[in-house]
């Protein structure tokens, strides 16, 4: 029926009532007074300036350790939708220098072929150059806390308190605004070596390794009850100049903080491990990932146990460098994104079962119909029935 069939019913519908009374009773009252509106049923806030009530449309949902923001369903997107809370995250924008413009391929090779399917779109981004060598020495102070579009993990903007320079690094859970860290790579800093033996203090004084005295400076072979050995003695090379441990330790094994594997005490919790001595971090980088180490012990004795957050254990280079701590957004695996428009927005599009393709574009593609059990129909024709008599 159109538009002005269904008004024209309308009309006559009105003029056709036997009281004036009756009609009026029949229209509806359009009144805007605040008064007509019904109550909110949700929770409500009062505005301290204006005094009018509003209704809360976040909350905070509490599940284990772990804090999410959830929406008043007043739209259906926002049913399902929860978030992780981060309060300390940065509200602004990147450190522009050390961004540069995402070009998207859409999933497809330097011959124009799709590689990937389901990708495409998305929004506007800008990588973040994250520094994942840590070879700069002395102290950088954490300017921020950032997020990151291009990666799970939230990322630390750092200020080297001599030079100035700016930099990315993956954030640890605990490190927040004005915490210092420090990278260990390129060596240890003239601060922890010991004083020379002319000195007149005593404790200061270098000794030489001894693994037969439990007052040597050097702790023993890894293998021993205490858990906070170091992972290898020193070689006979490293003892001049020797290094004050008990000032190492308390100043290094912070989160964020870079040094060797041969440095960090057994059991110690690692992110962002590189596998070369002169590489960059490779291994455990993403929200909420970290390994630890459980021996020094291996054939070469070069090599350090490390077990993995899948359980694998690996041997990696005592040379190779990790930083402290666990990886930081780990609520970033219970979040829900709520509707199919927000992984659009992420860059990925629709993608169809492969059992409803042809067979030219997907193994399992091609055939007679299949049920949701990928059973095929049977055929009775097929199907041979044996008398009773012979069974």
């Amino acid at each position: 029926m159109s538009h002005f069939a269904r008004a024209t019913r309308l009309i006559a519908r009105s003029s056709s009532s036997s009281t004036p009374s009756s009609t009026s009773s029949s229209v509806r009252s359009f009144s805007t007074s605040f008064a007509s509106l019904k109550a909110p049923t949700s929770a409500t806030t009062t505005d301290p300036e204006t005094g009018r009530t509003k209704r809360i449309l976040t909350f905070s949902k509490k599940s284990g350790l772990s804090n999410f923001k959830t929406y008043l369903p007043v739209t259906p997107s926002l049913r399902q939708l929860r978030q992780p809370i981060s309060e300390h995250l940065h509200k602004g924008g990147p450190y522009r220098d050390l961004t540069e413009a995402k070009r998207g391929t859409g999933g497809r090779n330097d011959h124009g072929r799709i590689t990937t399917r389901a990708r495409g779109g998305g929004h506007k981004r800008r990588i973040r150059l994250v520094d994942f060598t840590r070879r700069e020495t002395g102290q950088q102070e954490v300017v921020r806390i950032e997020y990151d579009p291009g990666r799970s993990a939230h990322i630390a903007l750092l200020k080297h308190q001599q030079s100035g320079a700016m930099s990315y690094i993956l954030a640890p859970t605990t490190l927040r605004e004005g915490d210092l860290v420090q990278s260990f790579r390129s060596g240890v800093p003239e601060t922890f070596h010991l004083k020379s033996s002319t000195s007149t203090s005593t404790e200061s004084s270098p000794q030489e390794y001894d693994p037969a005295s439990p007052q040597s400076v050097f702790p023993p072979l890894p293998g021993s009850s205490d858990p906070s050995d170091l992972l290898t003695p020193p070689s006979p090379s490293s003892l001049a100049p020797q290094i004050d441990l008990a000032a190492l330790r308390q100043a290094a094994l912070k989160p964020g903080n870079c040094l060797p594997l041969r440095l960090i005490p057994v059991g110690t919790l690692v992110h962002a491990i590189s596998l070369s001595p002169t590489g960059p971090a490779v291994l455990a980088r993403s929200a909420g990932s970290s390994a630890r180490i459980i021996s020094a012990s291996s054939p070469s004795g070069k090599h350090a146990q490390v077990r993995m957050s899948s359980g694998e254990v690996r041997y990696i280079a005592l040379d190779c460098v990790a930083s402290v701590g666990v990886v930081s957004n780990q609520d970033h695996q219970h979040r829900n994104l709520g509707k199919a428009g927000r992984m659009r927005w992420l860059g990925f599009r629709p993608q169809s079962r492969g059992v409803a393709m042809n067979a030219k574009d997907h193994p399992h593609g091609g055939g007679r119909g299949k049920s949701k059990g990928n059973v095929h129909p049977v055929s009775f024709s097929n199907v041979c029935f044996v008398p009773l008599s012979v069974l």
